[in-house]
């Protein structure tokens, strides 16, 4: 696939991260770029500084996404290229006792569910109604679209706390090739990505001290990645047309331990 002015793509959460990221890089490879994203105001303001078009859109919601690519397609045609950045978590033990009282606590499983639908049923839904667009296209070189989702080094190396994000994360490692294969026939390609620890606005907020030490816990390089860096991967991916039903680590080599 071209990544030129010719492509058009769409970027959930593209407002913030990973996401901006991808839209940046996207925009200077001179593709038209929609961004969809909760957050109206950083939606607007990645918008204006990328030049591209911000789609306010809840993953959660039917109605919401439908009306975001309709907004999107009527701006820049139809998409050829899908990044699903849109997620989030908690972090809850599975149960806990409480070390002063005692008392044993639950995860709750509304929290449970509620991470398994932002993560897992939001890119699905994505998926579903990208895919349906783009198989109204006519092929380019066979290829009629791509797309890329974002799982998790917590989708096979959670840690505590982390079971309703890694269920999530890993179940879209699972579908990756699932998706891809039932795709395949309409000439579009479906791969993921899982990141291991990025520098995104999340780590912005924790202490320099802590930073440190995770970016210890990487064998090469010791460091965050880079988000750029994931956003180069995704380049990549659009580009190479071989590539396809695969989920490619991105984590310099980190296997994270249980806490």
């Amino acid at each position: 696939m071209k990544v030129d002015s010719s492509l058009a793509a769409v970027v959930t959460g593209g407002a913030s991260g990973l996401g901006l990221a991808t839209v940046k890089a996207l925009r200077a490879a001179g593709a038209q770029v929609a961004i969809f994203d909760l957050n109206e105001e950083s939606g607007e303001q990645a918008a204006a500084e990328t030049g591209s078009i911000f789609c306010q859109c809840d993953v959660l919601s039917d109605d919401s996404v439908d009306a975001a690519f309709a907004k999107a397609r009527d701006a820049q045609g139809q998409e050829r290229a899908l990044i699903c950045c849109a997620g989030g978590g908690n972090a809850i033990p599975t149960v806990k006792r409480d070390k002063k009282t005692g008392e044993i606590k639950m995860f709750p499983t509304d929290q449970f569910e509620w991470v398994l639908k932002l993560n897992t049923v939001g890119t699905f839904r994505c998926i579903t109604r990208s895919a349906a667009g783009m198989m109204e296209l006519e092929p380019i070189d066979g290829e009629r679209g791509a797309m890329i989702n974002t799982a998790s080094a917590a989708a096979t190396e959670g840690q505590i706390g982390q079971a309703a994000y890694s269920a999530a994360k890993a179940a879209i490692v699972g579908m990756t090739l699932t998706i891809a294969r039932d795709l395949s026939r309409e000439g579009i390609r479906v791969n993921t990505i899982q990141p291991g620890i990025f520098h995104t606005p999340p780590m912005a907020r924790v202490p320099d001290e802590m930073l440190k030490s995770l970016g210890g816990m990487v064998p090469f390089p010791k460091r965050l990645g880079d988000p750029q860096e994931y956003a180069s991967m995704t380049l990549e991916l659009l580009r190479n047309g071989y590539v396809n039903g695969e989920t490619i680590r991105l984590d310099g080599a980190i296997r994270m331990q249980p806490r």
